[in-house]
C-alpha cells in the first residue's frame, strides 16, 4: 500500500492512482523498494536525503503534463528534479511525488541562428558538448554536472558572466507545464511576462521542460589564469586583486577561492593542504590577449604554483567538478559586497584560517561587466550593481561534523553581513532559512511583488512550493 503526503501534511492512500499514472508515462514510475528507486532519489548534497513516495521518470512534455495533473488533482507535495545538483535539496521531497527530467537531456544546436534548445534534464556538460562542436557557448555555471534548469531559473554565474551576462540573460525561450497541466510556449512575443519571471524567478511557475539559449562564439580554447598563493600573502594578494579588477575588460571573469592547497601533481607535495588563495580567471578572447590580461594576477606575490595556460573551454567548465563529488555534505551561503574594502580583506583572511573543514572555501567572485548592465527591473533576477559576491561554501564528509560546520558558516555570514548589501545569490541560499526575507531582498521589492502576481496567474494554489517559494499574491 502506498501513502502520499498532501499539501496540508495529511497522507492518503493512492495505489490505484499511481498505477494509472504509470500507464500514462513513456518512461517509468519508481516506488520505494523497486529497482532504480534509490539511485533516482539520491541528490548531490548528502545533507538532503529525501524519500519520495514515487518518482515519475519523464521522457517528454506529455509525461510531465500527466505527472503534474496527477499531483495537482490529489493536492500532493511535488518536487521537480533536473540535475539534482542544488545545495538546498529542493529536487526531492519526503512522501510526495518527484517529477524527474533527467532523461530529457537532448540538445539541438542551430549554428546559423546561434541558438540551442535543450531538454530540462540536461546538464551543462551536455550543453557544452553540443555547442562547442560549433565553437559556440552560452554562459553556464562553474561545475559541469549542474542541471541547466535550476541554475538558469535562479540566475547563473559562470566563466562568461562579464562578457555575455548571466545564464538567465541568455534564455530566449522555454516550454513550461503549469499547475493546471497547460503547456506554455514562451518567448519575447508569447507571454513576455512569464519569460521575464523565468529569468531569475526560480521554479515557481511550473515545470520547464525545454530551454532555448542565445549562443556566442567562444573557444575552442580560452586562456585560464590559475595561480596558488600562500595565505600568509593574502593581504597583498587581495589588495592587488582589488586594484586589478578596477578597470578589467569584460573578457575576463575571475574568482578567488580561499581554501586549501589542492593535491595536484604540478604542486609540491609538501604544500598540499596548506591554507591558500587560488586565483582563477577565464579570458574569453584570443590567447595572446588573454595571456596579457591575466598576467598581473600571476605576480601579486611569490606563488606556490602557477598553472596558467590555454585550455579548451569545455575543460574550463569542468575545472571544479572533482572538488564537489556527489554525496558530500554541503551548506553554502552568499552575500553581495559593495566593494573589497579594508574591512573586508582582513575578515576574509580571519575566517579562512578558522574553517572547520579543509574542504571549505570562501570564494570571492568578481562581478560587473555585461551582467551588471542589465537593469534590476529588466529580469526577475534583480539588482546587479554589486561588484563582488562572497560565497561561503562549507563542504565536509562526516555527519558528526554537521553542527560545527553549520555554526561556523552562519557565524561567517553574520560577520560579513554588516559589510554587505544584504542580498544573497539564490543558487547559494543555504536552506532558505529566512524564507520570504531572503527572496524579497534578492529580487527587490518591486520585482518580488510582480513575481507574486505572476505566481497567482500560473499557480494560484501554490502547488510548486518546494523551490525558492514565492507565494501567490
Amino acid at each position: 500500500m502506498t501513502t502520499m503526503t498532501t499539501l496540508t501534511g495529511e497522507t492518503i492512500e493512492i495505489d490505484r492512482g499511481l498505477d494509472r499514472l504509470a500507464g500514462q508515462l513513456q518512461d517509468e514510475l519508481l516506488r520505494p523498494g523497486r529497482a532504480g528507486y534509490d539511485d533516482a532519489r539520491a541528490l548531490w548534497n548528502g545533507m538532503t536525503v529525501r524519500e519520495p513516495a514515487a518518482i515519475a521518470r519523464c521522457a517528454s512534455t506529455d509525461d510531465v503534463r500527466a505527472a503534474v495533473r496527477f499531483a495537482t488533482d490529489h493536492d500532493l507535495l511535488l518536487a521537480v528534479r533536473g540535475g539534482g545538483h542544488n545545495v538546498a535539496g529542493t529536487a526531492g521531497v519526503d512522501g510526495g511525488l518527484v517529477i524527474d527530467l533527467s532523461t530529457m537531456n537532448d540538445v539541438e544546436v542551430d549554428p546559423a541562428t546561434r541558438r540551442a534548445r535543450a531538454g530540462g534534464g540536461a546538464t551543462f556538460a551536455d550543453l557544452d558538448a553540443a555547442t562547442q562542436a560549433h565553437g559556440l557557448a552560452t554562459p553556464g555555471g562553474v561545475v559541469s554536472k549542474t542541471g541547466i534548469g535550476g541554475l538558469t531559473l535562479s540566475g547563473g554565474l559562470g566563466w562568461l558572466r562579464r562578457k555575455h551576462g548571466l545564464t538567465c540573460d541568455n534564455l530566449v525561450a522555454a516550454t513550461l507545464v503549469a499547475a493546471d497541466g497547460t503547456v506554455h510556449q514562451v518567448d519575447e512575443e508569447h507571454d513576455a511576462e512569464l519569460l521575464w519571471g523565468l529569468r531569475g524567478g526560480g521554479g515557481n511557475f511550473g515545470v520547464v521542460t525545454e530551454l532555448s539559449y542565445q549562443l556566442h562564439p567562444v573557444g575552442p580554447e580560452v586562456f585560464m589564469g590559475l595561480t596558488v598563493y600562500p595565505l600568509d600573502a593574502a593581504e597583498q594578494v587581495l589588495r592587488g586583486y582589488r586594484d586589478w579588477t578596477d578597470d578589467l575588460p569584460d573578457e575576463v571573469s575571475s574568482l578567488i577561492e580561499c581554501g586549501s592547497v589542492p593535491q595536484e601533481t604540478d604542486i609540491p607535495e609538501e604544500r598540499w593542504g596548506e591554507p591558500c588563495l587560488i586565483l582563477v580567471a577565464c579570458a574569453a578572447t584570443d590567447l595572446d590577449r588573454g595571456t596579457a590580461l591575466t598576467g598581473p594576477l600571476r605576480r601579486f606575490a611569490e606563488p606556490i604554483a602557477d598553472l596558467s595556460g590555454p585550455v579548451p573551454f569545455a575543460e574550463m567548465q569542468q575545472l571544479f567538478d572533482a572538488d564537489y563529488p556527489d554525496g558530500l555534505r554541503y551548506y553554502w551561503r552568499s552575500l553581495h559586497l559593495p566593494g573589497l574594502s579594508d574591512e573586508v580583506i582582513p575578515r576574509i583572511i580571519e575566517w579562512t584560517r578558522t574553517r572547520p573543514s579543509p574542504r571549505t572555501t570562501l570564494d570571492l567572485w568578481h562581478l560587473g561587466g555585461a551582467m551588471s548592465r542589465v537593469a534590476a527591473e529588466a529580469t526577475a533576477y534583480g539588482d546587479r550593481s554589486a561588484p563582488f559576491l562572497l560565497g561561503i561554501e562549507s563542504n565536509w564528509e562526516d555527519p558528526e561534523d554537521d553542527e560545527a560546520n553549520l555554526r561556523w558558516t552562519r557565524g561567517c555570514v553574520d560577520a560579513f553581513e554588516p559589510l554587505s548589501t544584504g542580498r544573497e545569490y539564490l543558487n547559494f541560499p543555504g536552506f532558505l532559512e529566512d524564507g520570504e526575507a531572503t527572496l524579497r531582498a534578492a529580487h527587490g521589492s518591486g520585482n518580488y511583488d510582480r513575481l507574486r502576481r505572476l505566481k497567482r496567474r500560473l499557480d494560484p494554489e501554490n502547488h510548486f512550493r518546494l523551490h525558492q517559494n514565492i507565494p501567490p499574491a
